[in-house]
């Protein structure tokens, strides 16, 4: 709880008025790769709190759309279609499918994460299982020259997710911002162009 009081990020997005931490992460990776482009459809999967749904509102503009999801509640954010729902379930990604009314997708964004057990060889499958369901969505929704952003940890599954990766988009570029706590086993694969 220390840490998280005193961390600078946390500080940082208080004074700023952002609604995580986590939103500092997703503004060094658009800074480095051009993501948020005014008017693009943006799909936001495990966006509570909020903090990426935000940033991805404020960049791509009036003109733009952000569809968020996740399992817990999340207060609106303007310019943000929210649902609440599990990813995993049919009726929840067709609920989005819906939303989305047959338009292709700029950017998908994953920063899902399950409950942590705290066994690492638990968590890390759950998390990987989440990444394939992310990126089986960016592959039937993107534009061509579309781009996935999606949470991994590093361990036993990475290599395999980094070979699905591959062999989806042109070019796949591994991210950790400064905003990622260096503790943290988390990286963010940025998947561009599909092939």
């Amino acid at each position: 709880m220390q840490e998280h009081v005193t961390d600078p990020f946390v500080q940082r997005a208080k004074k700023e008025g952002w609604r995580s931490r986590a939103a500092f992460k997703l503004m060094e990776i658009d800074d480095k790769d051009a993501l948020l482009k005014r008017g693009e459809v943006v799909v936001d999967l495990g966006a509570t709190p909020g903090g990426w749904s935000q940033m991805a509102a404020k960049r791509v503009g009036e003109g733009g759309l952000v569809f968020a999801l996740d399992l817990l509640a999340m207060e609106p954010v303007h310019g943000v279609h929210f649902i609440q729902g599990d990813f995993r379930e049919d009726a929840v990604l067709h609920q989005l499918e819906v939303l989305l009314g047959g338009r292709q997708v700029g950017l998908v964004m994953s920063d899902m994460a399950p409950n942590m057990s705290g066994v690492n060889l638990v968590d890390q499958a759950r998390v990987m299982h989440l990444a394939e369901l992310g990126l089986e969505f960016a592959k039937a929704h993107l534009k061509p020259q579309g781009a996935f952003l999606v949470k991994v940890f590093q361990g036993s599954d990475y290599a395999a997710f980094l070979k699905a990766m591959r062999e989806t988009f042109l070019t796949v570029a591994v991210r950790k911002p400064e905003a990622s706590r260096d503790r943290s086993p988390e990286l963010y694969l940025l998947g561009r162009t599909l092939r």
